[in-house]
């Protein structure tokens, strides 16, 4: 009978908001669950009848359950000083991959490492990102698994120096005004000694030699050998006049110098840029009355190293720190944006399908094309709230008492009806 299918929708309708509720709260401490409600609409009844006015006659029979619909906005980001979590702020879906090879999208950022050095989510997918070579990350590549232990950084051949130092405006001319000595690198790792001697030519002029041990050169021998020579000029200040017209910042530096010698170690031949200015167009190099002194170095080679930690930007870029020194990308973390994310369909385990619904996954980068940012060291805890919640069970409940009151009205109804047959 109708009487009894209508508040029966409603007991339905009622149990399926309760068991939403409940699976809310079930999840309030789940990494990355995003809150979900039940939506309803009503049922009508044939409405070919009018009345004397031409209005359609309408009688429900009930409610049905129309759509569910998960409430994406942020979660609190949650510090857990674990450098493989992630936490997302914004739009955006990380990409994993389990062993079936079908790619699945999370929010859940509590990845941790395999035994192969590789970062996976709970459930053992891969997460899924970009390459890195030799610190340059291709975002043109296919996606791949980040591996994140275990790596090596290759030598990265010195290719920038710089020296603060100053020249004592005292020094007799001919005289020495000391030197710079730093180690910098060839392309197999190799470290070697470079100095920079300075010898004061008078009139505010002094004569610099670069030089480096022989026995490191082909076909060795003792003592240095000379790699570029010059002058560096200075005005009644003291300060650098920059060579060459228009003004240079940079004095080219090339190891080898001379053809047909070579690297005894066999790495390729260096070409350096000796910069007179630091990052705010400064000259590095003075002349003063105070003492001839070399006050910083440095250099932008480096040898070999195993990785000894990484950190996640906020981009997306794995950063790992190597025992060489040396800090560069090691890979990138992929983010899926989706056309309608209300489509997605959830399959457990924190992940998201995609669905006609849903479109394809947009796949690119953090903080480009809607994407979010991403939180390295952190999880995006559940976005339930437990007094929203609690407030949304009352009325489901109230609904599901008032339901089973009306069919027990209509049961009292019907035995009334009987009564009277009887």
């Amino acid at each position: 009978m109708a009487s009894f299918s209508t508040p029966l929708s409603g007991l339905t309708a009622a149990q399926q908001q309760l068991q939403s509720i409940s699976n809310n709260l079930a999840n309030l401490n789940t990494v990355g669950y995003k809150d979900q409600t039940v939506n309803f609409s009503d049922v009508f009844s044939d409405a070919s009848q009018t009345n004397g006015s031409g209005d359609p006659l309408q009688i429900g029979y009930g409610v049905q359950t129309s759509s569910t619909t998960s409430d994406f906005t942020d979660g609190n980001p949650t510090t857990t000083n674990v450098s493989s979590n992630m936490a997302l702020s914004g739009n955006g879906f990380f990409v994993t991959e389990g062993s079936s090879g079908v790619p699945a999208y999370t929010r859940a950022g509590n990845f941790t490492t395999n035994n192969s050095g590789q970062l996976v989510a709970p459930d053992g997918s891969l997460v899924m990102g970009y390459p890195a070579v030799a610190g340059v990350v291709d975002t043109s590549a296919a996606l791949q698994p980040l591996q994140v232990v275990g790596g090596n950084s290759p030598a990265v051949a010195t290719t920038k120096i710089n020296v603060t130092a100053n020249l004592n405006s005292s020094t007799a001319v001919g005289a020495s005004g000391g030197a710079s000595t730093f180690p910098i690198y060839d392309s197999l790792g190799q470290a070697h000694t470079l100095s920079i001697q300075y010898t004061n030519a008078g009139n505010n002029t002094w004569n610099y030699s670069v030089t480096i041990p022989s026995a490191d050169l082909t076909p060795g021998g003792t003592g240095t050998t000379q790699v570029a020579s010059g002058t560096l000029n200075f005005n009644t200040s003291g300060q650098l006049q920059l060579p060459g017209t228009p003004p240079s910042s940079n004095i080219a530096i090339t190891i080898p110098s001379s053809s047909g010698a070579g690297f005894a170690d066999g790495a390729a031949s260096m070409s350096m840029n000796w910069s007179l200015v630091d990052q705010s167009g400064n000259p590095t190099i003075t002349q003063t009355a105070s003492a001839s002194a070399t006050s910083a170095t440095s250099q932008n080679g480096y040898t070999s190293g195993s990785l000894m930690n990484y950190t996640v930007q906020s981009d997306g870029t794995i950063e790992g720190s190597f025992t060489s020194g040396a800090t560069m990308a090691i890979g990138q973390v992929a983010l899926a944006s989706f056309a309608n994310v209300q489509g997605l369909a959830a399959e457990g385990n924190n992940n998201y399908q995609t669905t006609q619904a849903s479109g394809a996954a947009v796949i690119g980068v953090a903080g480009t094309g809607g994407r979010g940012t991403i939180i390295g060291g952190s999880t995006e805890s559940s976005n339930v709230d437990i007094a929203t919640e609690f407030a949304k069970m009352i009325v489901a409940q109230q609904a599901y008492s008032a339901n089973a009151k009306s069919i027990t009205t209509f049961n009292q109804v019907s035995q009334a009806t009987i009564a009277m047959i009887q």
